[in-house]
């Protein structure tokens, strides 16, 4: 019962999943910030731009 915990302890086989898993998070959180940052700027952009165009009909 010893030498299976031990090497359980010693086993690191799972240590790189876990590590690929928080990178591939970290990136995912990345990818949504610039995505909804680029959305609002967009989003402004667009507004701005239908502002001028009522403007400058009437």
């Amino acid at each position: 019962m010893k030498s299976m915990f031990t090497s359980l302890i010693r086993d690191e086989s799972g240590a790189a999943a876990v590590e690929y898993g928080l990178i591939a998070a970290l990136i995912s959180i990345g990818i949504i910030v610039a995505a909804t940052s680029l959305g609002t700027e967009l989003s402004s952009t667009f507004v701005f731009i239908k502002d001028k165009l009522a403007a400058s009909r009437s």
